[in-house]
């Protein structure tokens, strides 16, 4: 079959500031949208910045709103921001995963 030279696993301390380095961009994605969802709620909803934070807060982490959204564009906002919200986590997951994984799959490769 086909070989190919891989290359050795990745040493430790070097995969860890990689995961580091994964776990920021992560937190700066989840950051972004707090912050899409905080003034969201603050413009649209009327609501007071704590209460947008709250929020905000409340549906990125999949919980749901906390105060009643009496407007239609609020309402629409908080839709688009829920399902916004679902994506944001899948994104996070794999931004987190992906060098776990890829360090498995690696040492599988190489174990083989």
């Amino acid at each position: 079959m086909f070989e190919h030279k891989t290359d050795p696993l990745l040493p430790r301390p070097k995969f860890l500031r990689r995961v580091a380095k994964h776990g920021l961009i992560a937190i700066m994605i989840i950051a972004f949208s707090l912050g899409i969802g905080i003034v969201g709620y603050h413009c649209l909803v009327g609501l007071g910045w704590i209460d947008s934070t709250l929020n905000a807060s409340m549906i990125l982490g999949g919980m749901g709103p906390v105060d009643p959204i009496p407007n239609a564009a609020g309402k629409l906002f908080a839709s688009a921001y829920a399902l916004f919200s679902g994506i944001i986590f899948l994104v996070a997951v794999g931004v987190l995963g992906a060098p776990l994984i890829h360090r498995f799959l690696h040492k599988f490769h190489l174990d083989k």
